[in-house]
């Protein structure tokens, strides 16, 4: 699939976002975290703020952004107009959460679970769009959406543990988010593992309906020039590629992150600030990586009628 720089920033941003917005709205009413309206204001401007980045970014992959409202009237069978619905409702209570906690100095729970819950919601609906795509098997796949969870609780508790290093570092917060990266990272190696090894569920044989005569092979292109198929569908990414990008994605991403989000442990003030800095930016830079190697890697069945051989 081609990957799409707008979609790719906005599964990251929005990823980061609600796993910020999550963690405030259950670690908060629990006296985890503190509770005084500066950090209030800084943590929920943050976890607001990259979530609606984000959403605006994907509007730029509609072909008809004057149509948008549309999509939300589908949430009966899309997963898309029901990641839309869950994405505008999550602003309802966290709105509700900040307005008292910021404006009045009051937790309030309720609302804070409720957020909490939308958050987890909308990720479970973003990973699912690509999930139930049975045309595509490596979207298709029980992993997609444990990973899309991780590495958003992953990234949010970076963040989260960068802005604690200002308010008042909680160590509870860095071990997190080390043991989120730990499962981000086995997960998405699990992921990688099991796209390299599953055998094609569709062949040119299988789609034609052809199989049962002997080997099937295109004979003439469907096309003389490229089209929306082969643009947006027919992307393929080297090998070679594949594996350094995997790689760095790992290094970058998981790795250095893990590293460097241990240092406050041994390290404080300054030191301990800049490491946790490297550690979000790094962290939010490899999951872009692997978000970008997780649509270019994927092979829609349709290919098979351009010449390739088995998705």
């Amino acid at each position: 699939m081609y990957p799409s720089l707008s979609v790719i920033f906005f599964t990251t941003a929005s990823g980061a976002g609600y796993g910020l917005l999550a963690l405030l709205c259950l670690l908060v009413p629990l006296g985890s975290l503190p509770r005084t309206p500066l950090f209030g204001f800084i943590a929920l401007a943050i976890a607001l703020g990259a979530i609606t980045a984000g959403l605006l970014s994907s509007l730029l992959h509609l072909g008809q952004k004057k149509r948008a409202w549309r999509a939300f009237s589908q949430w009966r069978t899309s997963w898309l107009s029901r990641e839309g619905v869950a994405a505008v409702a999550t602003y309802v209570p966290a709105a509700l959460f900040g307005i008292a906690w910021i404006f009045f100095g009051r937790i309030e729970p309720i609302a804070g679970l409720a957020a909490a819950l939308l958050a987890v919601v909308t990720v479970v609906c973003t990973a699912m769009i690509y999930r139930s795509l049975k045309p595509i098997p490596r979207w298709h796949n029980p992993l997609v959406v444990p990973t899309y969870l991780a590495l958003a609780l992953m990234s949010g508790s970076l963040w989260l543990a960068l802005l604690l290093a200002f308010f008042g570092p909680r160590p509870e917060v860095n071990v997190l988010a080390a043991a989120s990266i730990v499962v981000g990272a086995g997960l998405k190696i699990t992921y990688w593992r099991s796209i390299d090894t599953e055998q094609p569920t569709s062949t040119a044989g299988t789609a034609t309906g052809l199989g049962s005569l002997g080997a099937v092979r295109l004979f003439e292109a469907p096309h003389t020039s490229e089209n929306y198929l082969l643009k947006e569908m027919g992307f393929v990414v080297a090998r070679k590629h594949a594996t350094k990008l995997r790689r760095i994605a790992l290094i970058v991403g998981f790795a250095l992150p893990f590293l460097l989000s241990l240092v406050p442990f041994l390290f404080s003030s300054g030191v301990a600030i800049l490491a946790l800095l490297l550690a979000a930016s790094l962290g939010t830079a490899g999951i872009f990586v692997e978000r970008w190697l997780f649509f270019a890697e994927a092979r829609h069945a349709v290919t098979l009628y351009y010449g390739a051989s088995a998705v």
